[in-house]
């Protein structure tokens, strides 16, 4: 749906733009789109400026199971205060189940590909083929992992789908910021078992 020109075009035109100015155009673009977020450090930030102009967005959270109470206590409390319209994809096989049989591997694990297989890139690719969205809103910033260091306020995924970042060039001060001037929590106690290392890429963008 999207050329490279149009998408180099969208970044030269918006890299100044504000993340309302941004997510209106991505909407004028196309309005069959879904946030995805994780809960993780800042995710409130991106579901408030999207539900913001669209409330009924679709908000897709794929609970890779691990997660932290404080993770789904904070997830909860965004959910109700937003007003998400949210959709849940969760893996499988349940975390319990899989501990017995598998455990967590680490990064050097033979299995590992087989566990964030399961518990993160299944439920996703299951997620966008339910929703078949043109645009995928996300809160990937500039600093992150090499690999996000290479993209841009807009880009495309694997499948051709146009993925929005909006705080791209935001840093963690201002999104601080943000946060406190629109009254948002936020929550640093997450946990990501598919990566070791906090700057490691968590398989859904790369």
């Amino acid at each position: 749906m999207f050329t490279e020109n149009q998408i180099q075009q969208l970044n030269k035109a918006l890299k100044n733009a504000t993340p309302s100015e941004i997510i209106k155009k991505a909407f004028e673009l196309s309005n069959e789109a879904v946030v995805t977020t994780n809960f993780r450090p800042y995710e409130a930030a991106i579901l408030h400026a999207v539900s913001t102009e669209v409330s009924d967005v679709p908000v897709v959270w794929c609970d890779t199971g691990y997660n932290t109470p404080n993770t789904y206590k904070h997830a909860e409390q965004v959910i109700q205060e937003l007003g998400l319209n949210v959709f849940l994809y969760v893996p499988k096989q349940t975390a319990a189940h899989r501990d017995v049989v598998m455990g967590i591997p680490s990064v050097d694990d033979a299995n590992h590909a087989l566990f964030t297989e399961q518990v993160k890139l299944e439920p996703f690719k299951r997620a966008m083929e339910a929703h078949k969205p043109k645009v995928w809103f996300t809160n990937l910033r500039k600093g992150q992992t090499a690999f996000r260091n290479s993209i841009d306020i807009f880009s495309l995924s694997a499948d051709g789908v146009l993925k929005v970042s909006p705080f791209y060039y935001w840093s963690d001060e201002k999104l601080d910021t943000y946060l406190e001037e629109n009254n948002l929590p936020n929550e640093f106690k997450y946990f990501d078992p598919t990566k070791a290392l906090a700057n490691r890429e968590c398989g859904l963008h790369a």
